[in-house]
């Protein structure tokens, strides 16, 4: 039966690949922007989805596959991650907006692989916290290449999609040029964004008078995005006077915001609600790891939720593993956040986030053919990631013993190149 099955799963790929439509047939779908559909039926296309729903005219030259007992829902989407072996600022300067994160991310790394067995399909990639700015973050897909340029999702301009990562309290405080104070990290960036305002006028005069034109400076033409809108600031932030802190050079600045972490997001949830930024949380299951992080609470979720701030969740990856980002919505689920807003958190929100929710977030039709096969409801902890499909194309089976190892882990599954020794090599590859 298992032979069949993957016969069966073999020709879908290669009628996927050939734009073929495939059909998968009598599973439950979590569309996330509608009701949970019993026994449906998901169309995709050209790495698009075609259909969906609980009575679906599939086309004639479609290949059929029986997901009866399965969950598919959306790809996972990630708002913070760091995985890749991803760098960014030097300890040259405390703010460093030129550094493009996606110029040190190792996309061959197993953390990769690692991401796709926990059903992510979109990752925002960041630099660290270490800086008041450590640089420029990047969106990726996580489809199959071996170069990241195989996995940058473009703008329409064709450059990389990115945000920009920010951060304060206690870990970009440390001895100069760094700011010894919060009072200081606060001047320190509203200085650079002055210092970018008049680069901007430079350029706006430039454009009616070519000899006006600045000597480039890509610190400050990537500020310049911030201010225009073009670049949201993502930014890490734990204290709730750290949090009030990011929202009053929001509104000094008009830049446009995610806050990322927000520890004690609950002290401050009214705050954060009427500034109307978006929130991406982190759930720990054994908080910890720094002072400022100490009043966090699973409740951040449902206290966000039930003012209506757009949160989503984050893995933070190696902070929380990226195989297990589901259980995120349990954590929150638990301590009061409702069912759908914890779906919604791990889908739609971080596309909302990350000015995707056009593509992906959702099984909507129209929408990149990004989604996840599962062995059973969503939230439950006994419920396995069996495959991830990106774009219509299957990036992750857990049938598939190569694939497999990056999802339970043993020898080999943190590693570009496993062992291989005359004696041990069988009994390594067993």
């Amino acid at each position: 039966m298992k032979t069949i099955l993957a016969q069966i799963l073999a020709m879908a790929l290669l009628a996927s690949a050939h734009g073929e439509p495939t059909a998968f047939v009598g599973a439950t779908l979590y569309p996330i922007t509608g009701d949970p559909i019993e026994k449906g039926t998901l169309v995709i296309e050209n790495g698009k989805i075609a259909a969906i729903g609980a009575e679906v005219a599939i086309p004639d030259n479609a290949t059929k596959i029986d997901a009866s007992g399965k969950v598919i829902m959306p790809g996972l989407i990630c708002t913070h991650s760091h995985i890749g072996q991803v760098s960014g600022g030097d300890y040259s300067a405390p703010i460093q907006p030129e550094v493009r994160a996606y110029d040190s991310i190792n996309v061959r790394h197993p953390s990769f692989q690692k991401a796709r067995a926990g059903g992510l399909t979109t990752v925002n990639i960041m630099p660290g916290s270490g800086h008041l700015l450590s640089g420029q973050t990047v969106y990726l897909k996580l489809r199959e290449g071996g170069t990241i340029d195989e996995l940058f999702i473009r703008q329409p301009n064709g450059k990389p999609a990115g945000g920009i990562k920010m951060a304060n309290g206690t870990n970009s405080i440390r001895q100069s040029p760094f700011p010894g104070t919060r009072g200081k990290s606060a001047s320190l960036v509203r200085q650079q964004f002055i210092r970018a305002q008049s680069y901007q006028k430079k350029l706006a005069a430039a454009a009616e008078d070519p000899d006006k034109t600045p000597e480039r400076d890509l610190a400050l033409e990537a500020l310049v995005e911030v201010l225009e809108g073009k670049r949201v600031v993502h930014h890490h932030t734990h204290r709730h006077d750290d949090i009030l802190t990011v929202l009053r050079l929001k509104e000094e600045f008009g830049f446009r915001l995610v806050l990322h972490h927000v520890s004690e997001a609950w002290k401050v949830a009214p705050q954060i609600a009427a500034a109307k930024v978006p929130c991406s949380i982190i759930l720990l299951d054994s908080p910890g790891g720094k002072l400022e992080a100490r009043d966090i609470e699973w409740r951040n979720g449902a206290e966000l939720e039930q003012r209506g701030v757009v949160t989503s969740f984050h893995t933070d990856d190696p902070i929380n593993d990226s195989r297990w980002f589901l259980r995120s919505g349990g954590f929150a689920v638990r301590a009061g956040m409702s069912r759908h807003g914890a779906l919604e958190a791990l889908t739609m929100a971080g596309a909302i986030q990350l000015d995707l929710q056009e593509r992906i977030g959702s099984l909507s039709v129209g929408k990149d053919a990004d989604f996840i096969i599962l062995s059973g409801d969503p939230l439950s902890i006994y419920t396995r990631v069996e495959e991830t499909w990106v774009e219509g194309e299957r990036v992750f089976d857990l049938d598939d013993p190569k694939d497999r190892l990056f999802a339970v882990g043993g020898p080999g599954a943190g590693s570009n190149r496993r062992l291989n020794l005359c004696c041990f090599g069988p009994l390594l590859n067993d």
